[in-house]
Protein backbone atom coordinates (compact mmCIF):
# COMPACT_ATOMS: atom_id res chain seq x y z
CA UNK A 1 0.00 0.00 0.00
CA UNK A 2 0.96 3.48 -1.32
CA UNK A 3 2.00 5.64 1.97
CA UNK A 4 0.22 9.30 2.13
CA UNK A 5 1.42 12.58 3.18
CA UNK A 6 0.34 13.15 6.33
CA UNK A 7 -1.58 16.05 6.20
CA UNK A 8 -5.05 16.49 5.13
CA UNK A 9 -6.37 19.78 6.31
CA UNK A 10 -5.51 23.02 7.26
CA UNK A 11 -6.81 26.07 8.68
CA UNK A 12 -5.21 29.40 8.83
CA UNK A 13 -7.13 31.76 11.42
CA UNK A 14 -7.71 34.79 10.79
CA UNK A 15 -8.90 38.58 12.57
CA UNK A 16 -10.37 39.80 9.14
CA UNK A 17 -12.14 36.84 6.97
CA UNK A 18 -12.75 39.42 4.00
CA UNK A 19 -9.80 41.12 3.61
CA UNK A 20 -7.66 37.67 4.54
CA UNK A 21 -9.55 36.58 1.49
CA UNK A 22 -8.63 38.96 -0.71
CA UNK A 23 -5.07 38.43 -0.05
CA UNK A 24 -5.05 34.76 -0.71
CA UNK A 25 -7.21 35.01 -3.93
CA UNK A 26 -4.72 38.27 -5.46
CA UNK A 27 -2.11 36.16 -4.53
CA UNK A 28 -3.10 32.76 -6.22
CA UNK A 29 -5.63 33.90 -8.41
CA UNK A 30 -8.50 31.37 -7.42
CA UNK A 31 -11.31 32.58 -5.40
CA UNK A 32 -12.33 31.23 -1.80
CA UNK A 33 -15.81 29.76 -0.91
CA UNK A 34 -18.10 30.28 1.94
CA UNK A 35 -18.27 27.39 4.35
CA UNK A 36 -20.26 27.31 7.12
CA UNK A 37 -21.01 25.47 10.29
CA UNK A 38 -24.54 24.96 11.00
CA UNK A 39 -24.14 24.10 14.65
CA UNK A 40 -21.57 27.05 15.29
CA UNK A 41 -22.74 30.72 14.00
CA UNK A 42 -19.59 32.21 15.32
CA UNK A 43 -17.45 30.33 12.90
CA UNK A 44 -17.03 31.65 9.67
CA UNK A 45 -14.72 29.98 6.83
CA UNK A 46 -13.57 30.17 3.38
CA UNK A 47 -12.22 27.58 1.83
CA UNK A 48 -9.33 27.05 -0.45
CA UNK A 49 -10.52 25.36 -4.18
CA UNK A 50 -9.33 21.90 -4.27
CA UNK A 51 -10.40 18.42 -4.12
CA UNK A 52 -10.70 16.15 -0.86
CA UNK A 53 -10.57 12.88 -3.17
CA UNK A 54 -7.27 13.90 -4.67
CA UNK A 55 -3.45 14.06 -3.57
CA UNK A 56 -3.06 17.06 -1.03
CA UNK A 57 -4.40 18.91 1.40
CA UNK A 58 -7.23 21.26 1.46
CA UNK A 59 -7.82 24.20 4.22
CA UNK A 60 -9.65 27.37 4.79
CA UNK A 61 -9.17 30.94 6.43
CA UNK A 62 -11.00 30.70 9.69
CA UNK A 63 -12.45 33.28 12.10
CA UNK A 64 -13.51 32.14 15.27
CA UNK A 65 -14.19 33.35 18.29
CA UNK A 66 -10.90 33.30 21.09
CA UNK A 67 -8.58 32.30 18.34
CA UNK A 68 -6.16 35.04 17.49
CA UNK A 69 -4.25 35.16 14.08
CA UNK A 70 -0.54 35.36 13.75
CA UNK A 71 2.31 34.30 16.00
CA UNK A 72 1.42 30.62 15.41
CA UNK A 73 4.24 27.79 14.79
CA UNK A 74 3.07 26.35 11.76
CA UNK A 75 3.91 27.23 7.86
CA UNK A 76 1.86 26.02 5.39
CA UNK A 77 3.29 25.54 2.14
CA UNK A 78 1.51 26.73 -1.15
CA UNK A 79 2.66 25.02 -4.11
CA UNK A 80 3.51 26.90 -7.00
CA UNK A 81 5.09 26.45 -10.64
CA UNK A 82 7.84 29.38 -9.99
CA UNK A 83 7.10 30.61 -6.35
CA UNK A 84 9.04 33.87 -7.61
CA UNK A 85 5.32 34.61 -9.61
CA UNK A 86 2.66 34.71 -6.32
CA UNK A 87 5.58 36.30 -4.24
CA UNK A 88 5.77 39.28 -6.73
CA UNK A 89 2.18 39.82 -5.95
CA UNK A 90 2.32 39.74 -2.21
CA UNK A 91 2.85 43.19 -1.60
CA UNK A 92 0.71 45.14 -3.75
CA UNK A 93 -2.01 42.43 -1.75
CA UNK A 94 -1.42 44.00 1.71
CA UNK A 95 1.05 41.51 2.72
CA UNK A 96 4.91 41.26 3.28
CA UNK A 97 7.71 39.26 1.99
CA UNK A 98 9.96 37.65 4.96
CA UNK A 99 12.47 35.69 2.65
CA UNK A 100 12.63 36.37 -1.20
CA UNK A 101 12.88 32.95 -2.93
CA UNK A 102 15.98 30.94 -2.47
CA UNK A 103 17.19 27.15 -3.45
CA UNK A 104 16.32 24.77 -0.79
CA UNK A 105 18.72 22.75 -3.19
CA UNK A 106 17.42 19.42 -5.21
CA UNK A 107 14.41 20.23 -2.96
CA UNK A 108 13.62 23.31 -5.37
CA UNK A 109 13.11 26.96 -4.09
CA UNK A 110 11.08 28.53 -1.23
CA UNK A 111 9.48 31.94 -0.37
CA UNK A 112 8.24 32.97 3.15
CA UNK A 113 5.79 35.82 3.19
CA UNK A 114 3.11 37.17 5.73
CA UNK A 115 -0.62 38.03 5.11
CA UNK A 116 -2.37 40.50 5.91
CA UNK A 117 -3.09 39.03 9.10
CA UNK A 118 0.25 38.40 10.72
CA UNK A 119 0.06 34.29 9.66
CA UNK A 120 3.54 33.51 7.95
CA UNK A 121 3.21 31.50 5.05
CA UNK A 122 5.65 29.93 2.13
CA UNK A 123 5.68 28.64 -1.24
CA UNK A 124 7.45 25.91 -2.83
CA UNK A 125 8.20 25.40 -6.17
CA UNK A 126 10.64 23.09 -8.41
CA UNK A 127 11.58 25.91 -10.68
Amino acid sequence: MKKQNPVVWFEIYVEEIERAAKFYEKVFGFQMEDMTDPSDQSVVMKGFPGDMESYGAVGALVKMDGVKAGGNSTIVYFGCEDCAVEESRVVASGGQVHQAKMSIGEHGFISLLVDTEGNTIGLHSMK
